[in-house]
């Protein structure tokens, strides 16, 4: 099979396509013959070595969604067979024609539905869910989401709405500053802010952070007095503690490898939900380039270059 490592960190041109063994699914696993691959900030960072606690061990691989069919179930997985239809979510080697993913976060992808699709709108939305869930309540209450024009933060900005959130501000980039404030509003935020205004506005009472690093602070003091900022991105960083004392104001974690394990019947109801939102129209998970498998470095490129309107996905 093919598949994507890097033999060094770096940008996009040390990714190189490699021939492989396939993989073997062990207990608890799928093993997936890949359709489409979804292409995330947080795999971009792995390849510099500056994602959460550096880069993975050389040669690296990557891991991501990805969305396909079923060719081989390991032992202890009854409720999947050869030939079904599924995406999921391997925390390594998801750069590849073949995947082991852990059945636990593997969901069958409707009828009528693309692996395109399916990539676009489970594994984002599932991250936005759960940090909205992870929120006391947004219900009549303003949210603010950076990175709002990515794969989870367009998401997360209708979400939001569907959760009933009185006011949604979205914070983005200046990269392609008309056209992203053009596609959020389409998707319903009240305003749209750049990481490069001097005020953000009104704070809000709840902050979705999909971006961290030199921008975790800003998002803290956006959020207002008794406040919650739900942190949820790889960049890091680190916020003044005397703002959270000050401000009574409440900062909460929150990745999907914890979410799923701690709350498997609410992950499970969320991916019935995303489903049934984007079948009803009530959700629109936007793509914004496909590009093969082997030119995994020009998918790369877009996402470094944070002009990207959605999902980036490959397509083996």
């Amino acid at each position: 099979m093919r598949r994507i490592r890097f033999h060094e960190y770096g940008g996009p041109e040390v990714l190189r396509m490699e021939e492989a063994e396939a993989p073997e699914p062990g207990p608890g696993e799928l093993l997936v013959r890949t359709e489409a691959i979804g292409v995330t900030l947080p795999s971009v960072r792995a390849v510099r070595g500056d994602g959460n606690g550096g880069g993975p061990p050389l040669p690296g691989v990557l891991g991501g969604e990805v969305a396909g069919v079923v060719a081989g179930v390991g032992p202890d997985v009854p409720a999947y067979a050869v030939g079904d239809r599924v995406t999921g979510l391997p925390f390594t080697g998801s750069y590849a024609e073949l995947v082991t993913v852990p059945a636990a976060l593997t969901s069958r992808i409707p009828d009528g539905a693309s692996a395109v699709d399916a990539v676009a709108l489970v594994r984002g939305g599932h991250v936005a869910l759960a940090a909205l869930h992870t929120a006391r309540s947004v219900a009549d209450a303003s949210v603010l989401v950076t990175g709002a024009a990515s794969a989870t933060g367009h998401l997360a900005v209708q979400l939001a709405r569907v959760r009933g959130a009185r006011r949604v501000i979205a914070a983005v980039g200046p990269a392609a500053g008309a056209a992203k404030a053009e596609f959020l509003r389409g998707l319903g935020a009240d305003e749209v802010v750049s990481y490069e205004d001097a005020s953000w506005g009104e704070p809000a009472e709840v902050v979705l952070d999909g971006v961290g690093g030199e921008l975790l602070p800003r998002a803290l003091a956006a959020c207002a007095p008794g406040g919650q900022l739900i942190f949820f991105n790889s960049g890091g960083g680190t916020v003044p503690a005397y703002e959270l004392l000050a401000g009574a104001k409440t900062l909460t974690g929150m990745t999907m490898r914890h979410f799923a394990a701690r709350h498997p019947e609410v992950y499970a109801r969320h991916g019935e939900e995303l489903w049934e939102l984007a079948r009803s129209g009530r959700l629109r998970p936007a793509v914004h380039a496909t590009f093969p498998l082997a030119e995994a470095a020009r998918a790369h490129a877009v996402i470094e270059a944070r002009g990207n309107l959605g999902k980036v996905v490959l397509i083996p």
